[in-house]
């Protein structure tokens, strides 16, 4: 009497095999996550550009120019609180003011920096 041969996978096959989709399934969960904070950090940078330009349009629609110096504030868009920090120097022009205005949004995340220019009256 023959015996047949078996046919199929042995166990170690079947645990090597395991292991190799629990490496490609662990990968995936770990690239699902980087994208998720990645999408999360880009909707905080385009909040905070938005911000840096709203307040950049009352510094420039407003009649009188901003004082020399460092001004600091805080206010509410898009259901978050930003802190935003604004720096007016004088330049070689005297017509013109140099303002440099930070925007922070998050914490670990990096701030949005937005220079312009704006004439005195």
């Amino acid at each position: 009497m023959r015996r047949s041969a078996q046919q199929g996978f042995t166990l170690l096959e079947m645990l090597v095999a395991l292991a190799v989709f629990s490496l490609a399934a662990l990968a995936l969960i770990r690239l699902q996550g980087v994208t998720l904070h990645t999408a999360a950090d880009l909707d905080s940078k385009a909040m905070a550009q938005i911000v840096a330009r709203n307040l950049m349009v009352e510094v420039q629609t407003d009649p009188a120019p901003p004082s020399l110096g460092n001004e600091e504030g805080e206010v509410d868009n898009g259901g978050r609180r930003w802190h935003w920090s604004r720096e007016v120097k004088a330049t070689d022009d005297r017509r013109l003011l140099q303002i440099n205005l930070t925007v922070d949004g998050q914490v670990g995340s990096s701030p949005v920096v937005l220079s312009f220019l704006r004439a005195t009256p």
